[in-house]
């Protein structure tokens, strides 16, 4: 059987070992393709850059891989079938007429000057190889494509082939071990079964019993040893006397023994009790916790009847009960000997204690002191009194007691000994725990303080980094939405209305963008406040975020109600209506994700006792924790991992601490959550100052507009030739001062440049400077996204007249223009 198995088992992992072998070699031909795929695509890369660039860095670039892909195409044998070999020759064929294209592409001369037609048709001719060698490359990776899809599928056929064979002679496995071992339970278990009969009937007195076994393996050993058992057995007499005797002798032997092992048993018991108590009082901190797990542990595994602990009041000369057991709870009551009262420390076994002396009184019926008598008046009759000793001095007592009289061994006396010990130690450690939280908590929270500042200090870095950029991204939504709801008459009410919506929304982009590196620090006195009406703000909330909180919960199957209740009557409230509205926005959203499956968005606004404006927003959502709601105004704190910044809430409580309003939070896990805004009342009633119109330039000028952002320029020039001006947009800083330079040639100036302040190269400092130069008389507009910034901090650069920040509105834009080539100017 040893043998057969053998066989099978070399058997199948030769055929495994060559199935493994195939299918790596046809890992290997993928592997191949893959590189052979790489390799074209970098070529087709190259080429490109070579012909865009000329370089000589491209020219060794695409021949190191022109070369690398030879190597491979030559390498690859292991392609063994038609089809493959039909494709790795015409990939070879195809490369060799790749190198002789790219060779005439790259032996070109230096190309003629521009406008020359040499010039032209050196750009054709190139055009036309480049053209040429794209197409062989597409046919190359095409025949690369194929080439792996053919090995991919090779190499699914042979996974699969393998996996046929491994169930067959898996199969074939199973097959030959339930063989053997039906063929080894008949060869083994019978016998073993007389062999247990055999035993049973000699172990009952037949000691003519014979297993008569013949075979000649170790079962045959084992029978015939059987049977020479019994044959000497039945020759051998033993007295019936004698072994009674020797069976006394044994049994008090065995008395003992029991007894010794009993009280080791014991003592094992009480030091495993010793180690659970440590090791439980190790895991806790607090002094009360401790000494709950002594008493308790005692009542349940020494076990005692009543037990407590007592910590020594040397002020008073008294003993406070800290802790009493739970089985000992009515009986404390009865004594009474409650928790948190005092007992007399007089000159019996407690004055003792306080000493340092273990106190043991097996029968306290006979003891004539207050505390004792208290006991027995319980039904106790056995005492125990183990000091608490720290390094000297005593600043508690155990108190362990039980009903019957003399029932504590000297063993049990010595175990609460040591457990005295290790509470005390235990207590020890918990006071300087103690200590140590305290200074840990005094720590994190300075580590916190710096913390929020660096925190603050990060934002501020990142909002004056993306601001630029953000202004940019959102100028030619402003200008062209402006411009459409100026001078498109017959837009529809529906679309004047979406217009008004879109232009509301990107001034708060705006606003936000300028306000984001300020957050959390006070308003400055000039900001300007105006008479906001609250039920019209929360209104326009509600209206921009519909799809947030109606179109894509239902896009998921999950609806959201929205309850609008504002109060009629009113009083305005002061603030900047764009602050405030963003602030809703993100109190609207957070309250959406909250709510996971749907629910209930309540927006409210109403008056309060308190003679305050309230705008309230709630949802029926998963709600907050403790420790949530008192985090989650911190900047970076979110619960929405990856999808969260933490910077939602922080802007909403600082735009709530400019205005010197107040936020509520109302939560609970499970209850959802209500965020109040609550804004005082306006001492006065505030009047806003009617809007200046911007004056109208009333004759046509020439404008230079100079910006590296293609929307930009567009959107520029487009608005300002709706107005009748001519204008000249340049892609860059160079390129705006060399049209300037070559206008002033001409003899036609331009009467106005607009120039971007952020270019690469060529910035609008640089720009402004050369524009001066020319010209000193031509006036200079910085149209910047750190606009605000510029004029704010008074950084306003040289030679540059005006400066407006991005995205620019229609009304400075025109004012600008006014006051550098009106008439007053």
């Amino acid at each position: 059987m040893g043998w057969f198995s053998a066989a099978i088992v070399a058997l199948i992992v030769a055929v495994l070992l060559g199935a493994s072998q195939r299918v790596q070699q046809e890992l290997d031909k993928n592997e191949t393709a893959d590189e052979m795929l790489n390799a074209v695509t970098a070529l087709r890369y190259l080429t490109l850059e070579f012909v865009l660039r000329h370089e000589e860095r491209s020219e060794a670039q695409w021949q190191l891989r022109s070369g690398s892909l030879a190597r491979l195409m030559a390498q690859a044998g292991a392609f063994d079938t038609r089809e493959e070999a039909a494709l790795l020759a015409g990939l070879e064929h195809t490369h060799s007429s790749l190198e002789r294209l790219f060779g005439t592409l790259a032996a070109q001369p230096d190309k003629p000057p521009l406008g020359t037609p040499q010039r032209a048709v050196a750009d054709e001719f190139e055009s036309r190889l480049a053209g040429q060698i794209g197409n062989k490359m597409q046919t190359m990776i095409s025949d690369v494509l194929r080439l792996s899809e053919l090995s991919r599928q090779e190499l699914l056929d042979a996974q699969r082939r393998a996996s046929v064979t491994v169930a067959v002679f898996g199969a074939l496995a199973l097959l030959a071990v339930a063989g053997t071992t039906w063929l080894g339970y008949r060869s083994v278990a019978r016998p073993l079964d007389r062999l247990r009969e055999g035993t049973a009937r000699v172990g009952a007195g037949a000691l003519d019993f014979r297993l008569d076994v013949s075979t000649r393996d170790e079962i045959g050993d084992l029978a015939r040893a059987f049977d020479g058992m019994t044959e000497r057995l039945q020759q051998t007499t033993v007295s019936r006397d004698e072994l009674a005797g020797l069976n006394g002798a044994l049994q008090a032997e065995m008395g003992v023994r029991q007894q010794a092992e009993a009280r080791t048993t014991a003592q094992l018991q009480r030091l495993n009790l010793l180690h659970q108590i440590t090791r439980s009082i190790g895991e806790r901190q607090d002094l009360r916790s401790i000494f709950q797990v002594v008493v308790r542990s005692l009542e349940d595994q020494l076990p005692i009847d009543f037990g407590c602990i007592c910590l020594v009041d040397h002020g008073s000369g008294r003993l406070l009960v800290s802790c009493v057991g739970l089985q000992g709870a009515a009986l404390a009551m009865a004594m009474p000997v409650a928790e948190r009262g005092y007992i007399d420390i007089d000159e019996n076994g407690l004055s003792r204690c306080v000493r340092g002396a273990l106190v043991y009184e097996s029968d306290i019926a006979a003891v004539d002191f207050p505390f004792p008598q208290r006991l027995a008046g319980g039904g106790l009759r056995a005492l125990v009194l183990a000091p608490l000793l720290v390094e000297s001095h005593v600043f508690g007592v155990l108190v362990a007691a039980r009903r019957a009289p003399h029932s504590f061994s000297s063993g049990e006396c010595e175990f609460l000994r040591q457990l005295s010990e290790h509470v005390a130690l235990a207590s020890k450690q918990s006071e300087l725990y103690a200590a140590l939280q305290a200074a840990y908590d005094e720590m994190r929270q300075t580590q916190q303080a710096s913390l929020q500042q660096e925190r603050l200090r990060a934002l501020g870095q990142m909002a004056s980094g993306i601001a630029h950029d953000i202004n940019n991204a959102i100028s030619p939504v402003v200008l062209y939405t402006e411009s459409l709801l100026e001078t498109e008459a017959g837009l529809s009410e529906r679309a004047r209305s979406s217009l008004q919506v879109i232009k509301r929304a990107i001034d708060d982009v705006a606003a936000t963008v300028a306000r984001m590196r300020e957050f959390y620090r006070l308003r400055e006195p000039q900001a300007s406040l105006a008479p906001l009406d609250a039920g019209a703000l929360l209104q326009q909330v509600a209206d921009l975020t519909r799809a947030r909180w109606n179109d894509m919960p239902q896009q998921r199957g999950i609806t959201i109600r929205l309850a609008l209740e504002a109060a009629p009557g009113l009083p305005s409230i002061m603030g900047v209506e764009g602050e405030i509205r963003e602030a809703l926005t993100n109190l609207v959203f957070n309250a959406v994700d909250a709510m996971p499956d749907g629910g209930q968005l309540t927006l409210r606004t109403r008056v309060d006792g308190a003679r305050r404006v309230c705008i309230e927003v709630g949802d029926g959502g998963v709600g907050m924790d403790e420790d949530t709601r008192r985090r989650c105004l911190e900047p970076f704190f979110t619960t929405k991992g990856e999808r969260g910044t933490g910077l939602g809430l922080a802007m909403v409580y600082g735009m709530v601490e400019r205005h010197g309003a107040q936020i509520d939070i109302v939560t609970a896990p499970g209850q959802g959550t209500l965020m109040r805004l609550a804004f005082p009342l306006p001492a006065a009633a505030a009047t806003a100052a009617p809007p200046r119109q911007a004056a109208a330039l009333r004759h046509s000028v020439r404008i230079l507009a100079v910006d590296d952002d293609p929307l930009v320029l567009k959107s520029l020039r487009d608005i300002l030739e709706r107005d009748g001006h001519a204008v000249t947009a340049a892609d860059g800083g160079q390129n705006g001062i060399d049209s300037f330079r070559a206008a002033q040639a001409r003899g036609e100036p331009y009467a106005l440049v607009i120039t971007d302040l952020g270019m690469p190269y060529v910035d609008g400092r640089k720009v402004a400077e050369a524009i001066k130069d020319m010209s000193p008389a031509t006036p200079v507009i910085l149209l910047t996204g750190w606009g605000q910034r510029i004029v704010a901090e008074g950084d306003l650069p040289v030679h540059v007249d005006r400066v407006l920040g991005k995205p620019p509105k229609l009304s400075e834009l025109r004012e600008a223009l006014a006051a550098c080539c009106g008439e007053e100017a």
